[in-house]
């Protein structure tokens, strides 16, 4: 059974790239543009089993829209991936205080996605 991963960025284009890598992997795609948008998603019929996530958005950050996720008891066990341009180790503290479980700097390398996303379905 095809596994379903919500992408949050507020970039089409990377939308648009990370979609593609995870079709080609098997994968189905859900997209939000923002956190408010990713919060909509999550209260709809269809089960996600990851969130690949931006950090930078308009309306809800990444970090916000992990926080207000996993106040919900049915969507806070949702492995979450940020794939944003944020390198410090600050906004990592504060994304794996607020729930992350991986970081990946943009632009990134297709396999290493892949990879990670993999590792994070599997856990």
């Amino acid at each position: 059974m095809s596994k379903n991963i919500l992408i949050v960025d507020d970039s089409s284009m990377m939308r648009l790239a990370v979609r593609t890598a995870l079709i080609e992997a098997g994968y189905t795609v859900l997209e939000a543009v923002d956190g408010v948008d990713g919060l909509l998603k999550l209260q709809g019929d269809i089960k996600v089993d990851l969130i690949v996530c931006d950090v930078n958005m308009p309306n809800m950050d990444g970090i916000t829209f992990v926080k207000k996720y996993k106040e919900d008891p049915k969507l806070k066990f949702i492995p979450v991936l940020m794939l944003t341009t944020e390198e410090g180790q600050e906004r990592k503290e504060q994304g794996k205080e607020a729930g992350v479980r991986a970081w990946m700097v943009k632009p990134f390398n297709k396999t290493t996605l892949l990879n990670a996303v993999s590792k994070l379905l599997s856990v």
